[in-house]
């Protein structure tokens, strides 16, 4: 099964192989990950492989026959979408078909987008605003019932099964029998959010945390994102590709050369130094500021492995690793990062909470010269 779009999933990807491979492939399988893991991306790929025409010996789909190319564009014929939305109008039924168009050309731009992204994309006051409705339940009863067009199968993506309400009980007879050659492929963040008699008929499939190096290679290979953005973004990401996007799109600064700015202030004693990054500092947004000081936070982090770990290598970018190498050569006393991490962290809580943001990081400077010193500054 080729992926182009799938990064950090392998153990998935053998699964779903596996069932195929076996000859048992269950009739309807739920794919539970974290937001932006990769969910519907895979789902998608998985689609493609089994309405691949020419599959490789190598279970790879070809990439190049007609069955392939539409799925890629999601327009095979036996190929279902179902999904968050809302009525497009007064008087029109919430239904995915209103939206098919936009939702195609959502993935196009952000396959690993989260449901919020789609919402607010088609114009959804928040992501309460999207449902799937009994109507559409009903609808996919009947899709689901007449034949296939050109495939060996039939395949149902529903993107986030957690939409559905109690409306979803309408599926339970075609979950549990359906007809020959159907799959249904459910897409889940959170299995609490299902429907427990949808949950106990559906085979399941976990996806596993995005590494910070998935995460860089897919802003890097999938939204074109260079490499030093894409490394202080993933390291911020917490797994998820679509929070790294949303930190790419509310960061503008090099971060690499404040934080150097900053340390060489601080680390010299330099009070010049300190006040004029203060200054600067103190123009980024709220959110900026707080991701500069969590990005902060990871390069110590980084910097007390590579001084205790031996060969120690930081999933960082070539710069970024380069100078939390430089750092570990200062070999500061673990206890000093420690408390160097937890005063950026009581910064954090600060700006956070509104603080004035020359004081607070005016404070955080002395008092990490206070830590290198091997004290503490009074409050």
């Amino acid at each position: 099964m080729q992926g182009h779009l799938i990064y950090g999933q392998e153990k998935a990807q053998t699964d779903l192989l596996n069932f195929y491979q076996s000859g048992h492939l269950p009739h309807a399988i739920l794919m539970l990950g974290k937001e932006g893991s990769g969910g519907l991306a895979l789902a998608i790929a998985f689609a493609q492989f089994l309405l691949c025409e020419q599959k490789g010996a190598l279970l790879e789909t070809c990439g190049q026959c007609a069955a392939c190319l539409k799925t890629k564009a999601l327009v095979h014929p036996d190929l279902h979408f179902t999904f968050p939305s809302f009525p497009p109008k007064p008087g029109v039924k919430t239904n995915s078909r209103n939206f098919i168009t936009e939702f195609r050309e959502f993935f196009a731009r952000h396959p690993y987008g989260s449901v919020a992204d789609w919402l607010e994309s088609i114009g959804a006051k928040d992501r309460q605003s999207g449902n799937i409705s009994a109507e559409e339940c009903k609808e996919m009863i009947e899709t689901l019932g007449l034949k296939a067009m050109e495939g060996a199968y039939k395949i149902q993506i529903v993107w986030r099964p957690e939409y559905l309400g109690k409306e979803g009980n309408i599926l339970l007879k075609l979950i549990e029998e359906p007809p020959s050659n159907t799959i249904f492929l459910l897409v889940a963040e959170q299995t609490d959010s299902v429907l427990e008699t949808i949950l106990s008929r559906t085979q399941l499939v976990r996806l596993q945390p995005m590494t910070n190096e998935a995460i860089q290679e897919v802003l890097k290979r999938i939204y074109q994102v260079p490499e030093q953005e894409a490394a202080q973004a993933a390291v911020l990401a917490e797994g998820n590709v679509a929070h790294a996007l949303t930190i790419l799109q509310e960061n503008e600064s090099d971060w690499l050369q404040l934080i150097k700015d900053w340390f060489n202030g601080v680390f010299t004693f330099n009070g010049n130094l300190v006040g004029k990054w203060v200054d600067q500092a103190s123009k980024l947004s709220t959110v900026q500021l707080k991701n500069f000081l969590m990005y902060a936070q990871q390069l110590l982090g980084h910097t007390l492995r590579m001084s205790m770990i031996p060969g120690y290598q930081a999933a960082l970018s070539a710069a970024d690793a380069q100078f939390v190498s430089r750092l570990a050569a200062r070999q500061f006393h673990y206890q000093t990062i420690n408390e160097m991490d937890r005063l950026i962290g009581a910064a954090v809580y600060h700006v956070e909470r509104n603080a004035n943001t020359k004081v607070v990081l005016l404070h955080l400077s002395v008092a990490m010269q206070y830590a290198l010193k091997g004290t503490k500054l009074s409050a």
